[in-house]
C-alpha cells in the first residue's frame, strides 16, 4: 500500500502569499516522477502558521528516488530574486496508508 509524506512548514502570516507563489512557480515538477500518486498544498484556514505539503507515493523507494533527484534539488532551490526563505521551520512526517476510501 502507499506511503504519505507530509512536510509541516511554519510560514509567518505576512509571507503566506509568497509561499503560495513559490509552490505555483514549481508546479508540475513532481507529477511525472515514477511512483508519485498525489500532491496537495494545504494552506491554514485559521490562525495557524503551519502549512502542510501532502504527497502520496507508491512506496518509500519512489519517494527516496524523488528526494535525491535533480528535479527535487531544482524545485527546492532558492528562487532568483527571492528575499530569503519563506519558512521559519519544517518537519517531515511519514505515514503508511492503512486504509483508504474514495467517493463511490
Amino acid at each position: 500500500m502507499s506511503i504519505v509524506k507530509i512536510n509541516a512548514i511554519t510560514v509567518p502570516a505576512e509571507r503566506a502569499d509568497e509561499m503560495a507563489a513559490r509552490f505555483a512557480a514549481r508546479a508540475g515538477q513532481v507529477e511525472h516522477t515514477e511512483g508519485f500518486e498525489e500532491f496537495q498544498l494545504l494552506r491554514p484556514a485559521d490562525d495557524r502558521e503551519t502549512w502542510l505539503v501532502y504527497t502520496r507515493w507508491r512506496d518509500e523507494e519512489a519517494f527516496q528516488a524523488w528526494a535525491s533527484s535533480q528535479s527535487f534539488q531544482q524545485g527546492h532551490a532558492k528562487p532568483e530574486g527571492a528575499n530569503g526563505p519563506v519558512a521559519r521551520g519544517a518537519e517531515l512526517w511519514s505515514f503508511a496508508v492503512e486504509q483508504r476510501a474514495e467517493r463511490a
